[in-house]
């Protein structure tokens, strides 16, 4: 039988974790999901001018949801991809997600300017 007084200097592996491998990535995908995002934020954005909320109280809760939405979405990616990958792996699926959308809408805005 262990006592608690045992491992009292030994943390909980659940109340400390380390988040710091997983940051890269969870600001990857952040990045490279805000763009598929974009489409709900705009209905927000409709719904807020359509309301009685002044300008910049409107523009603040955009910005805001549009970080918090960000950010959901990237611990959510990053965190089911590093269990399934490992932290390495999803960072680095991140920064090719980045990538790419970079590159699409790069080449959207190309083709929209007929160049």
């Amino acid at each position: 039988m262990v006592d608690a007084r045992e491992i009292r200097g030994a943390p909980l592996p659940l109340t400390s974790p380390d988040w710091s491998p997983f940051l890269p990535g969870i600001a990857l995908w952040a990045l490279a999901l805000y763009l598929p995002l974009s489409g709900p934020l705009g209905r927000l954005e409709e719904a807020l001018a359509a309301g009685s909320l002044p300008s910049p109280v409107q523009q603040v809760m955009l910005v805001v949801s549009s970080l918090l939405l960000a950010l959901a979405i990237g611990v959510l990616a990053d965190l089911s991809l590093s269990w399934a990958l490992g932290p390495d792996w999803a960072s680095s699926l991140g920064l090719i997600a980045a990538g790419w959308g970079l590159f699409t809408a790069l080449a959207s805005r190309a083709r929209e300017d007929g160049e």
